[in-house]
């Protein structure tokens, strides 16, 4: 999976900086949860939010390696996956 790739240059034009960023779908795909599931988790700030920016005119939350990690570690301590109705005995 391919994310955003943002590389800062100085006045002559050399690469100082190269960061890698994820859009909150792609962030979600990682996880191997929906993007609903996500989504709960920033509005119940169970997972820390990256802030919104403004990309091509859009509004987007970019994730960084250590945001995509931090969720990775909260879905090991607390996600069971998906819920629903157990099956009863016969």
């Amino acid at each position: 999976m391919l994310g955003f790739t943002f590389r800062l240059t100085n006045q002559v034009g050399y690469w100082n900086i190269s960061m890698k960023n994820y859009s909150t779908v792609q962030v979600a795909k990682l996880l191997d949860i929906g993007t609903d599931t996500l989504h709960r988790w920033m509005r119940e700030k169970k997972v820390p939010t990256p802030p919104a920016e403004a990309v091509g005119g859009m509004s987007v939350r970019l994730w960084s390696e250590g945001d995509v990690e931090r969720a990775k570690t909260y879905k090991a301590e607390h996600y069971w996956g998906k819920g629903g109705r157990k099956k009863r005995r016969k």
